[in-house]
């Protein structure tokens, strides 16, 4: 499934906030079809993963007793700050508090579709940022291009 759009949403008194039905369905797959990974994101943002998009990321990490010590770092604040959620059926999910508050979310998020997972924004913040990136769209694709070819993805 591959997560696009854009849609401002309301987050309720219980912390829950109603994922759009076209961005819902691409957690319809997989062996828990009702499941979401909430974890913090760079930039302020809480990143929704399917579970087995979540899974596979954590097992793709490199096996080792004596694991790098960026590695280690980036392990332990990742999970044990990620939560898994059941989606309603309603289609909402409740938000952790402590994941909020690191993304300066309050009353109202803007959730973007971005390839294998959804992003939770301050609406306020998400708009300032989106213009900045459409203003430099061109450079933005060209560094894009470059960084594919260097992997040897022919993009």
């Amino acid at each position: 499934m591959l997560f696009t759009g854009e849609s401002e949403r309301s987050i309720d008194e219980k912390l829950r906030i109603s994922i759009p039905s076209d961005m819902r369905s691409g957690f319809a797959t997989g062996p828990a079809p009702n499941i979401v990974y909430a974890a913090p994101g760079p930039n302020a943002a809480i990143w929704l993963w399917p579970e087995q998009t979540f899974v596979n990321m954590a097992m793709s990490f490199e096996q080792s007793l004596l694991p790098d010590e960026d590695v280690m770092d980036f392990e332990q604040v990742l999970f044990s700050q990620s939560r898994r959620i059941e989606l309603d059926k309603a289609g909402r999910i409740r938000l952790p508090d402590a994941l909020l508050t690191l993304a300066g979310i309050s009353k109202q998020a803007v959730i973007l579709g971005v390839r294998d997972h959804l992003e939770l924004r301050n609406p306020e913040s998400w708009n300032q940022m989106r213009e900045e990136k459409l203003s430099k769209l061109k450079e933005i694709m060209l560094r894009a291009r470059k960084q594919g070819r260097s992997h040897g993805d022919g993009a």
